[in-house]
């Protein structure tokens, strides 16, 4: 059984986010267990790139498939359908990448699929919205409040606040880094 997972942003007085399953049949089997991967989680450099593993990046293709293994030949698990959707890459393997979704879904991904621009999501665990401000700090004024989920393309982020623009819309500001899944605390990004 394939299944496809959708996160797509809406306004209603706020902008707010909301993940849809659908499911379709796939001949393919889960039977095909995937390698035993190492899962670094020092920030040590990857085996294949030399990047650091953990890290972000953002789903760069409109359709992509996560595999439970790092081969054309391991079935499709699930089918994402949102570019710029922020996922961890835990481990690598060749040309595929051990990718870990905000909800905690892991799976395999070619690198073709993934892009280095960093996005970001409020964060699932949020329970009111998050002010998105003027400037990076809390006395300033808020020009937006988000729910979790909405969608945000990272623009820098000092380890404390960063800067980010809301996706599809015309609108920046500065949100608290403890605020965002898709970047880790007191990362500095540029």
């Amino acid at each position: 059984m394939t299944s496809h997972r959708y996160c797509t942003a809406r306004r209603i007085g706020v902008l707010a986010a909301g993940c849809l399953l659908g499911v379709i049949y796939s001949n393919s089997s889960f039977a095909n267990p995937a390698p035993q991967q190492s899962i670094r989680s020092d920030g040590s450099p990857g085996g294949e790139t030399g990047l650091r593993v953990p890290r972000f990046v953002s789903l760069k293709s409109r359709e992509a498939r996560m595999r439970v293994g790092p081969s054309l030949d391991y079935a499709t698990q699930w089918i994402y359908r949102v570019p710029g959707l922020p996922l961890e890459i835990i481990a690598e393997y060749d040309n595929w990448r051990q990718v870990r979704d905000c909800d905690g879904v892991s799976g395999w991904m070619h690198r073709a699929l993934l892009s280095s621009n960093r996005t970001a999501l409020i964060g699932p665990w949020i329970t009111s919205p998050v002010p998105v401000r003027t400037a990076p700090r809390t006395s300033a004024s808020t020009v937006a409040k988000l729910e979790p989920r909405v969608r945000l393309a990272v623009r820098s982020c000092d380890g404390t606040w960063c800067h980010v623009e809301i996706t599809g819309h015309d609108l920046d500001g500065f949100i608290r880094q403890s605020a965002l899944w898709g970047v880790y605390p007191n990362e500095k990004v540029m």
